[in-house]
């Protein structure tokens, strides 16, 4: 840009005093930039202890939900189950007959009987 294209910017230019910098300014740039944190240090912030553990109990749910997703389910039954089926006694049969008829009698004679109250 030169000075004719727009006097009235270069005027004001012209009248701002220069800035003055302190004689320690390079000394207070150079100790800033010690204080700074490096990049490990960066690093060990952002790796917080709240953070370490919400990523782990999210990655822990994560991979529950993967086994139990993926895990097979055997839908065979077992040789246990029918040799216990096979063990069962034909009287107990009977047994769990005249249980449930007696529990069937019970609920009846209950609503036969007048309150004592």
């Amino acid at each position: 840009m030169e000075r004719q294209d727009d006097n009235e910017l270069w005027d004001i230019l012209g009248r701002v005093p220069e800035p003055i910098l302190s004689p320690f300014f390079a000394r207070n740039v150079l100790r800033k930039i010690r204080q700074e944190a490096t990049g490990f240090d960066r690093a060990r912030k952002w790796f917080s202890l709240r953070r370490l553990v919400a990523a782990s109990a999210a990655a822990v749910v994560v991979v529950g939900m993967a086994i139990a997703t993926h895990h097979p389910v055997s839908k065979t039954t077992s040789t246990n189950d029918l040799d216990t089926v096979a063990k069962i006694d034909p009287q107990d049969y009977d047994v769990v007959a005249d249980l449930d008829e007696l529990i069937a009698w019970d609920e009846n004679t209950m609503w036969e009987e007048k309150p004592t109250l």
